[in-house]
């Protein structure tokens, strides 16, 4: 059974951290400059998968807006929530500058599914779940937004050693592409996790794959490695 005890659907620490970087979410050379590489990725892999322009997509955790503008210029209508003010001023902000609409909403997954039950053709979750304080319970409110025979799509980061390595000494303290303490070991989330947790949201995984970081030419690629960064989608039964 999927916890409900706690009451707040999100980790103000948590925001806390995203709301001290919030100016920089466009800057590709800055504090999300990650995301930045792996963002056209992401974008592809779900374009495969959804034909936006077609396609009502919630970009839950959306931050400054990198994937849901990408995906509202490709077609797409798109709304994002977030519990951070500051990332949705900054996204609010760069969608009028580009003129790519895009509605954003200060909220979170949960609070969002009460009223919007079978409501998108797709909802993406991605670098959003190692942060939040309920997995099981996000995914299952991602999952009773979604219409019968529509998309979620997950990424997040897998717990072992290699991970610890790469993606918190690595990134953080080595490379220093993200400040130190932005992600925290113990809320990295196993593959077989993720499939328990989409599961019990009555979803069936239909791919997984990972996202690799190739030092000597400085770019992300999908590969069957899911020992670091992974992302997949499911599918909610007809």
């Amino acid at each position: 059974m999927i916890s409900h005890m706690q009451t707040q659907h999100f980790d103000a620490e948590e925001i806390a951290k995203f709301e001290a970087m919030a100016e920089e979410w466009w800057d590709p050379t800055g504090k999300f400059k990650p995301l930045h590489k792996i963002n056209p990725i992401r974008l592809d892999y779900i374009a495969r998968q959804v034909d936006l322009p077609e396609a009502r997509v919630l970009d839950v955790g959306c931050g400054g807006g990198l994937l849901a503008e990408g995906m509202a210029s490709r077609g797409a209508t798109v709304s994002g929530i977030d519990r951070s003010p500051k990332a949705l001023a900054v996204a609010r902000l760069h969608s009028e500058q580009s003129g790519v609409p895009v509605e954003y909403i200060e909220n979170d997954a949960e609070s969002w599914a009460e009223s919007h039950q079978d409501h998108y053709d797709a909802v993406t979750c991605l670098e959003v779940l190692e942060h939040v304080p309920d997995v099981p319970r996000t995914v299952s409110a991602c999952a009773a937004m979604i219409k019968p025979g529509g998309h979620f799509f997950f990424a997040t980061l897998n717990r072992n050693p290699v991970s610890y390595i790469k993606a918190i000494l690595g990134a953080e303290y080595i490379l220093g592409w993200l400040p130190k303490g932005t992600h925290e070991y113990a809320k990295f989330i196993k593959p077989s996790e993720m499939n328990t947790a989409l599961r019990h949201a009555g979803l069936e995984i239909k791919d997984l794959r990972g996202m690799s970081y190739a030092m000597l030419t400085d770019h992300f690629t999908l590969s069957d490695d899911l020992s670091v960064n992974y992302l997949g989608f499911a599918i909610k039964p007809e």
